[in-house]
């Protein structure tokens, strides 16, 4: 499949602009190149992202840029284990008309009704609230007495956890893990980078961000992206890693069997082809490679697998058993 013409310079443009974006967010963000990259990959995607980290590691001061740098509307909700879900999609309330007397019903919109929403320590709020995402995040509206409402166009939900404090938390349910795309680990900086960030953070100066697209410009090349071509081996090979994390059956390694009480099911592998569309598309490129699956399997899978008993004892984490799949089916298989 060759793209058209008006396609491939649109690709160039995105490419552009991708440069552009994380030049900006360079101006207040220091270090942190891959989260960015899987943020923005999401972003374009169309999907939402949870991203892990301990406290003081700019996850919140990343989103909040971020949305400057797209002119996108942002909203942050805080949850705390006292939050409702009417704090976060809205509610009803009685209005009376002055003039005439006559009371009415009228909704009034929640923080949900935004382009980018930041879910604040979501483990912290108790599952109904959690679950008062899900419609938003899978149909894109919320529903209040009978009624739907449409939310904002393009819509993102970006979440962080907390993963070393789990006292008075609320572990997401593997049925809402599994509708964000992404699981963006956050890690601590390198020397140099903390060193650039205290000397940024200890004076007087701010730094500020230029806008650098528009909603309509992102949608755009959200619908661009999912005309990259990906080659039919390569979509196997990405369905093929995917199918290998599934407990008990043929394709299943040792690895596997051993270390995982569960696997990814088929959304993992629809959003592993589509970020590697978005990340190859961002790079300038027309076509998917082997390195852009690679490069998404960890985000992608690492919250869609289960460990176990075993892999806890033996300190096996998610990312080791992706690790060792990525290692035992060799890109040479996929051709």
């Amino acid at each position: 499949m060759t793209l058209p013409d008006s396609d491939i310079e649109a690709i160039q443009r995105l490419g552009d602009a991708y440069g552009r974006l994380t030049t900006e967010l360079g101006k207040v963000i220091v270090g942190q190149q891959d989260v960015v990259e899987q943020l923005l990959i999401a972003l374009f995607a169309r999907g939402h992202c949870v991203l892990e980290g301990v406290p003081g590691l700019a996850k919140t001061l990343l989103i909040h840029t971020l949305a400057d740098a797209l002119s996108l509307q942002f909203n942050r909700v805080q949850f705390t284990p006292d939050l409702m879900p009417a704090d976060i999609t809205g509610t009803e309330v009685i209005q009376e008309d002055k003039a005439t007397g006559h009371r009415e019903f009228r909704f009034l919109p929640g923080p949900v009704f935004a382009n980018i929403v930041l879910a604040d320590e979501i483990n912290r709020t108790p599952p109904k609230t959690q679950a008062a995402l899900l419609e938003a995040m899978q149909e894109k509206q919320v529903t209040v007495g009978g009624e739907r409402h449409k939310l904002p166009n393009p819509f993102f939900v970006l979440a962080t956890q907390n993963p070393i404090e789990q006292e008075g938390t609320y572990p997401l349910p593997e049925a809402q893990l599994d509708r964000f795309m992404f699981m963006v680990r956050v890690d601590y900086p390198t020397e140099a980078e903390e060193l650039a960030i205290v000397k940024q953070t200890t004076t007087d100066q701010k730094n500020s961000v230029t806008p650098q697209l528009s909603a309509d410009d992102l949608q755009a090349m959200a619908d661009l992206v999912r005309r990259v071509p990906i080659a039919d081996h390569l979509a196997q090979y990405a369905i093929r890693l995917v199918r290998q994390t599934r407990v008990g059956r043929d394709t299943a390694s040792d690895t596997v069997n051993r270390y995982l009480s569960w696997g990814a099911g088929p959304r993992a592998s629809q959003f592993l082809v589509l970020a590697a569309k978005a990340r190859a598309a961002l790079h300038g490129r027309h076509c998917v490679e082997m390195e852009d699956l690679r490069a998404a399997a960890h985000p992608v899978l690492r919250h869609r697998i289960v460990t176990n008993f075993n892999a806890e004892a033996d300190g096996v984490t998610p990312d080791v058993v992706i690790d060792r799949l990525i290692e035992s089916t060799p890109a040479e298989a996929a051709a």
